[in-house]
């Protein structure tokens, strides 16, 4: 019985440290909290459920419709994924901030999100914009993403393998 009880006390110890620790991490952001803006837009957007009319262009040719995105988590994963507060990112981005703009900026060649603008309208955030840059031996790549709510998102990629074509792709959603 007392082995039970004991075994029991040290099992919530542990989980009462692993909560806290988590709660720590999610308030300790160092800078603009990209992940967490995307997920709560991914949600609005869910449940709004706007038609979008949706453009893709691969090297010059491309095709549009208007269409119900069924999965905006999904859709806006891209802009999700560059979020800058990886802890291994921690002290990397120079930030110069404005009364309608936020500009993080990074040099560092380990960091692939070189730049990140927040803008603002007002005290609200009206827009972003992501640099992206990925290299190495065989490969370089160029994102340049943009989001404005309820308006427009943009993903456009050049990418250059070597021994292939450099191949540009853009896709962009228009809210209706």
């Amino acid at each position: 019985m007392r082995n039970t009880i004991l075994l029991f006390c040290i099992l919530l110890f542990f989980i009462s440290c692993s909560d806290s620790a988590d709660k720590k991490q999610k308030n300790d952001l160092t800078y603009f909290d990209v992940k967490g803006y995307f997920e709560k837009e991914a949600a609005r957007l869910t449940k709004t459920n706007p038609l979008i009319n949706k453009a893709v262009n691969v090297n010059g040719e491309g095709e549009s419709k208007s269409m119900k995105i069924a999965d905006w988590k999904k859709e806006l994963m891209l802009f999700s994924d560059a979020d800058i507060n990886r802890a291994s990112w921690k002290g990397l981005f120079q930030l110069k901030k404005s009364e309608d703009l936020e500009r993080y900026t990074s040099n560092n060649e380990k960091v692939p999100v070189k730049e990140l603008l927040v803008f603002y309208k007002k005290d609200k955030v009206s827009g972003f914009k992501f640099l992206i840059k990925n290299t190495n031996s065989l490969y370089a790549s160029v994102d340049t993403l943009t989001y404005y709510p309820d308006s427009l998102y943009q993903i456009k990629k050049m990418q250059n393998i070597k021994l292939l074509s450099e191949k540009t792709y853009t896709v962009t959603g228009t809210f209706k």
